[in-house]
């Protein structure tokens, strides 16, 4: 027992967690499986490195704060009339990242720009980078009260250092009135360091200057997004509601006609009847 107990604490000491557990289990196939030295030791920290890996993708998903995980795998392009999986292609690569490109992805509700805004940043964490996710209400307000209360630079950090920053629903709901400046801070400072954004709207870009209440900071901030950015457009129907009848949607319920008793048809607007 004591070489074991010597190994354990080594395997402590070293930080070791995974192989401190399983370091005995990997021994005993490799006595049953006559492996040599080294394969042993290429499983036992190979699993080691898969385990931290793990640990640290749990870890970066849970701190971006996303509402819920979705994947590229999960989403239904079929629904597009134009997008393709072939179109999001650098979007997932490495690229798309270092090179601070940006995406704005626009629609009517439901169309699925959260979906492809989540699954994009979950694949910068899984190829290492940081990502955060954040309403655009949520961020404003955050922001507007920091800077009320002289901490604008102190909370601008927590958006300003992430690899990947997705801002959603850009324009559903009404802001306060430096809702344009507090964004443009963001924007303008990701901008510089060449750090990359997802924006989801139901808002044309052109339409930004008003719905944050200021057309120029609206327009300075469409032009750095866009520099090295696009716009992505989804149609289709809403995956929230495609299960509604479309008629029931537009208002064309079908009223029954009138019921028929014993071969009577029956008066549109029968006269009451009095009683003696």
């Amino acid at each position: 027992m004591k070489p074991s107990v010597e190994l354990d604490a080594v395997f402590k000491r070293l930080h070791l967690a995974n192989a401190r557990r399983a370091w005995k289990d990997v021994c005993t196939r490799a006595e049953k499986e006559n492996w040599t030295y080294q394969h042993l030791l290429e499983v036992l920290f190979g699993e080691e490195v898969a385990h931290r890996q793990q640990t640290r993708l749990r870890r970066k998903t849970r701190d971006a704060g996303f509402p819920f995980l979705k994947t590229i795998d999960d989403y239904d392009f079929t629904l597009q009339s134009t997008l393709r999986l072939s179109m999001l292609g650098s979007m997932l690569s490495p690229d798309f990242i270092t090179q601070g490109q940006n995406l704005v992805l626009h629609g009517k509700p439901g169309r699925g720009k959260t979906h492809l805004a989540i699954a994009i940043a979950y694949r910068a964490i899984q190829l290492g980078f940081e990502a955060r996710f954040v309403t655009a209400a949520a961020l404003i307000d955050e922001l507007s009260s920091a800077s009320a209360e002289g901490r604008l630079r102190e909370v601008l950090a927590g958006y300003v250092h992430p690899h990947v920053l997705v801002v959603d629903e850009v324009g559903y709901l009404a802001y306060g009135d430096d809702a344009a400046n507090v964004l443009f801070h963001v924007v303008n400072e990701r901008h510089l360091k060449r750090r990359s954004m997802l924006f989801t709207t139901n808002k044309p870009m052109k339409q930004w200057g008003r719905v944050l209440h200021d057309d120029d900071l609206g327009d300075a901030i469409v032009d750095r997004i866009l520099e090295r950015g696009r716009v992505l457009k989804l149609d289709g129907p809403s995956v929230r509601s495609r299960h509604v009848d479309q008629a029931d949607l537009e208002g064309e319920l079908q009223l029954q006609p009138p019921a028929v008793i014993s071969g009577t048809n029956r008066q549109e607007f029968p006269e009451p009847t009095t009683r003696n």
